[in-house]
């Protein structure tokens, strides 16, 4: 699922591609937007689909020790409970789940091989798989619990997943943490509910795609006049020695300020610092900060900026 803070980050990306790029239309932004949130949220997908993916491999893993020369007592009765777990069963016949992949199949084997068979040895030597293979008995609660614990202690941190997704598209870069939480939720839907459980959508509702559009429509729209705010308090700065990444985050700032009166002003500037950070530098955070907070002090004067 796409969250504003992930919509927020793509549009300082797309308004910045804009700024840089001779005669490219809104429209033409626009559309780069949603196609940018449509692949990150294939991301949710993709996370999803690597626990199948790993689910297969032991399984092959353990068919191709079955099928040796001279298996060992071991090999040819393996202990099937990773393989038939029951969540891993549960997503792999999930309707909504079924019909994504109908239309945008994935799979990590073909495209990160060697990161797959990695991760899967990492989960083999796991305390949490050792204690689950091992315990004399097994519930569907247990099947819910491995995954949820690999997911989240092995799996969501691990340097090779952020190192493969960095690899795999561009559009999935800064959204790995946030996707990763978003499929933790999933794995407890299917724990509360098992049967009929909704895939997380690509917006929580109608108002953050329109959110979205608003957003850049109104950052490119009003660029003159949003320059004009800016160039209010930094005359003590040579325009030249402002990173222009700094700029752009606070155009879109401006237009998150001046054209979204539901936003209380200190969720954007805090939303819009925190994003300073990640595309520029902490001094750059620290610049936007003084330069917007002096402009929302200006403009609530004027009348312009008429909330908290």
């Amino acid at each position: 699922m796409i969250n504003r803070v992930i919509i927020r980050s793509k549009v300082v990306q797309v308004a910045y591609s804009y700024f840089i790029t001779e005669n490219k239309s809104i429209a033409e932004a626009e559309n780069e937007l949603l196609h940018s949130l449509e692949k990150g949220h294939e991301l949710y997908y993709a996370l999803l689909q690597l626990m199948i993916d790993l689910t297969d491999l032991q399984a092959q893993r353990l068919e191709t020790a079955r099928n040796k020369y001279l298996p060992t007592a071991e090999e040819r009765n393996p202990n099937m409970r990773f393989v038939n777990n029951q969540f891993i069963s549960d997503l792999r016949n999930n309707a909504d789940f079924a019909e994504h992949y109908a239309e945008k199949p994935f799979s990590w084997g073909i495209v990160a091989e060697t990161f797959l068979n990695n991760m899967l040895n990492t989960i083999l030597e796991t305390d949490e798989y050792k204690n689950y293979m091992n315990a004399p008995t097994c519930s569907a609660e247990n099947d819910w619990e491995l995954w949820r614990t690999i997911f989240k202690n092995t799996i969501a941190p691990s340097d090779e997943l952020t190192e493969a997704v960095e690899n795999l598209s561009l559009y999935w870069n800064e959204e790995l943490n946030v996707e990763a939480t978003f499929v933790l939720k999933t794995i407890k839907h299917f724990r509360n509910e098992s049967e009929n459980v909704k895939m997380l959508p690509m917006y929580k509702d109608d108002e953050d795609r329109k959110f979205a559009l608003d957003l850049l429509h109104n950052t490119l729209a009003n660029e003159k006049l949003y320059r004009s705010y800016i160039d209010r308090f930094t005359k003590n700065w040579e325009i030249e020695r402002i990173a222009f990444m700094d700029v752009v985050i606070m155009l879109v700032a401006i237009g998150e300020l001046v054209r979204m009166p539901s936003i209380p002003t200190v969720v954007t500037l805090n939303e819009y610092i925190e994003l300073a950070k990640t595309f520029s530098t902490e001094q750059s955070s620290n610049f936007i900060n003084g330069v917007l907070d002096a402009i929302v002090k200006e403009l609530k004067k004027e009348g312009i900026i008429n909330k908290d």
